[in-house]
């Protein structure tokens, strides 16, 4: 069955099929089509020729969000997943799906101990134009510590013309998340349409430290896309092994340019790819400082010269604009991991150009000490009570994790799980890639974790603060210090290379409190239009 271009080849695999039928009886039943590129998709691919030349389109931010309204303890919001056209190549119109229409979403700023709720209204069209799919979604806050029902549960969906509040809680200490689309089977192609945008907490510790804050706290949400030629957004899959576009945006903009002043800038670097990695360095070979990873500052800041980031990590880099001259131009440079589909120009990603302007001097250092008090990095390998180990492999076609897919825990009607555990209990989780054809980017859901070794040896200087994503490289293991103190329930891991999730990488945990409940995620469902007021 193909698209509307005949460029797209729609793959019902035996899974799919056998699915059909088993989730008639399931908690929710779901159309299970899957839409895959083969080689004919390349057809109608805009040349490089037509592709703006690098640093040459402005840099901008993405928008913000305001709530629609606020009370004593909680800010509320309303957000439309919906279709827009937008000129993402000069002179081109692309039609994409973004929360508000705005590719990326907009940026939320909240502060710890308020809550949140965000209402979520899928405006979507009922069939995707061109990859012939229904776009559910199932919008995930990324990096928080919600309850299940509203934790974006891959299989808790919200078809287009439904809506569902989420409640997000804020407790956690200041961080970078990011909120995007886990709908089961279609997360890839909803984030490479745009569902994705950075949701920002801060808290009193963070706000009083002299590091770059307001317009120098700068968010860099980094993609890769691909186009036909008429400006339309082409998906392709490289053999279900991940999504790998020709063209690196950063907001949404291909290779911009943006002007710096002679300071300190702060900028939360969060890697938004389906499935590509990046190694970072500065076009001058000069150092960048980390001051935070996935959940929040570091201990203390770390120079590096290069870092590598996987799909769904977030870092916080400090660079140091003092030090050039005005007038000089200075590149974010990407050297690929392993085991990516290179094309021309990606190997750079954005410029900054140094310019003679007055700035504001405040907050213009990186302190010896940052954040001395995360709680899961004071945990010792002494607190563990107990191990578990996780394989990471592909099997017959298949992406398993311990010989298990998603599939299983719809067969079990949801109460498969790869770990039960209990509120508060610390263990130690060890993941294994025995392959040296791919890597994988692991995501726990809920938790934060420490890592405590890689191979054998100390985390990298990058990863030496609290995660909720882990660069599972070639033939590594890597060793997760974890306390489940966040919620109780069901929550989700798997791999964050989104076309290895959405073919089956996914399982679940369950956490347990005093009373053995396990919450339910399916327990908020979505609703029907119209809406109820906010």
């Amino acid at each position: 069955m193909g698209g509307s271009r005949g460029e797209i080849v729609v793959d019902l695999t035996r899974r799919d099929v056998a699915k059909l039928s088993l989730l008639g009886g399931a908690a929710v039943a779901l159309p299970l089509e899957r839409a895959i590129g083969g080689p004919a998709t390349l057809a109608n691919r805009i040349a490089t020729s037509a592709l703006p030349l690098p640093f040459t389109v402005p840099f901008a931010k993405p928008p913000a969000i305001w709530p629609v309204r606020s009370d004593a303890t909680t800010d509320y919001y309303r957000v439309s997943m919906e279709p827009a056209m937008t000129e993402i190549i000069p002179g081109l119109q692309t039609m994409v799906w973004g929360y508000n229409g705005s590719v990326p979403g907009p940026t939320f700023r909240v502060l710890k101990g308020r809550q949140s709720v965000v209402r979520q209204v899928n405006n979507l069209p009922g069939r995707h134009p061109v990859l012939d799919y229904t776009p559910w979604t199932s919008v995930h806050l990324h990096g928080s510590a919600s309850l299940p029902q509203y934790d974006g549960y891959a299989s808790d969906i919200c078809n287009p013309g439904q809506w569902k509040d989420y409640v997000y809680p804020n407790k956690q200490q200041a961080r970078t998340l990011w909120y995007h689309d886990h709908g089961v089977h279609h997360t890839a192609q909803n984030v490479f349409m745009g569902l994705a945008g950075m949701y920002i907490m801060t808290d009193a510790v963070e706000q009083a430290l002299p590091i770059p804050h307001g317009e120098y706290d700068v968010p860099l949400i980094v993609s890769d896309m691909m186009f036909n030629a008429d400006g339309s957004l082409l998906f392709n899959l490289d053999e279900d092994s991940g999504f790998y576009g020709d063209v690196i945006a950063v907001n949404g903009r291909p290779w911009p340019l943006m002007k710096v002043q002679r300071r300190k800038y702060r900028f939360r670097i969060l890697n938004a790819s389906v499935s590509r990695s990046y190694r970072w360095s500065l076009s001058d070979g000069r150092p960048m400082t980390v001051i935070a990873s996935d959940a929040g500052l570091m201990a203390a800041p770390r120079n590096v010269t290069s870092l590598r980031h996987a799909p769904a990590e977030r870092y916080e880099v400090v660079i140091d604009f003092a030090r050039y001259a005005p007038g000089t131009r200075i590149t974010l440079r990407n050297s690929s991991p392993k085991n990516n589909v290179n094309f021309a120009n990606v190997d750079k990603v954005m410029a900054f150009e140094v310019t003679g302007d007055p700035f504001d001097p405040a907050n213009n250092t990186v302190p010896a000490v940052l954040e001395p008090y995360q709680p899961v990095m004071a945990l010792t390998a002494a607190d563990s009570m107990r191990t578990r180990q996780f394989v990471f492999r592909r099997d017959g076609g298949e992406w398993v994790i311990n010989n298990r897919t998603w599939e299983d825990v719809v067969r079990s009607n949801f109460t498969l799980a790869l770990a039960t555990t209990n509120k508060n209990d610390v263990e130690t989780w060890e993941l294994r890639n025995p392959s040296g054809g791919w890597h994988h980017p692991i995501h726990v859901h809920l938790v934060d974790f420490k890592i405590l070794s890689r191979n054998g040896r100390p985390a990298q200087p990058w990863e030496q603060g609290a995660k909720d994503v882990v660069f599972l490289g070639e033939n590594e293991t890597i060793r997760l210090l974890i306390k489940f103190d966040g919620g109780f329930g069901k929550y989700m891991m798997h791999c964050h290379n989104l076309v290895h999730e959405d073919h089956d990488m996914m399982g679940q945990f369950v956490v347990l409190d005093g009373a053995n409940v396990a919450d339910d995620p399916f327990s908020v469902p979505a609703r029907n239009l119209p809406e109820t007021p906010l």
